[in-house]
């Protein structure tokens, strides 16, 4: 699997999408520091939000094959400059956040990030799962076997029944 580095301001979701890509349950954590672990890169909110801490994330993209550039639907405006994705020699993709929140305007985000160069799109709301099997199956490699395709036929059955009704 692709590694991708997650970057985004504090409270975008990159820390809960972390957890939804690993499979874990959904807890709050406030990321302290740079979180580097097996294909995700976790990163605080404050460096992207700290014009001296910039610089480290874009050292840190050397570490990933995949930079996620992370903007929560229900934002007011965007911290990404017009196409900052040339900064790094990485593909870059949009992973717009909350799409399920009452306040939430996706496209908006999505615009945004299009303007800042991200050429792909997710959209994720990584509570209910909407978006988490899109963004793993861009990060795969061939011969990637996913969680999904372990499971027994009746299994997989339950399980998308499961994920339609949340």
């Amino acid at each position: 699997m692709k590694k991708i580095i997650l970057m985004g301001r504090s409270e975008c979701g990159k820390t809960t999408l972390t957890q939804a890509l690993k499979g874990r349950e959904i807890t709050y954590h406030k990321t302290q520091y740079i979180n580097n672990f097996d294909v995700i890169i976790d990163t605080p909110g404050e460096y992207l939000q700290t014009h001296t801490l910039g610089h480290a994330l874009a050292l840190y993209t050397y570490e990933a094959q995949v930079v996620g550039l992370l903007l929560s639907a229900t934002e007011p405006y965007s911290l990404y400059p017009p196409n900052i994705t040339c900064m790094c020699n990485r593909d870059v993709i949009g992973i717009v956040t909350k799409v399920n929140d009452p306040k939430a305007t996706p496209e908006r985000s999505a615009k945004w990030l299009r303007l800042a160069g991200c050429k792909q799109i997710f959209y994720v709301d990584s509570k209910t799962g909407q978006g988490i099997a899109e963004i793993l199956e861009y990060l795969r490699d061939p011969g990637d076997i996913m969680p999904w395709e372990l499971a027994p036929p009746a299994s997989q059955h339950k399980m998308l029944v499961h994920c339609t009704d949340a």
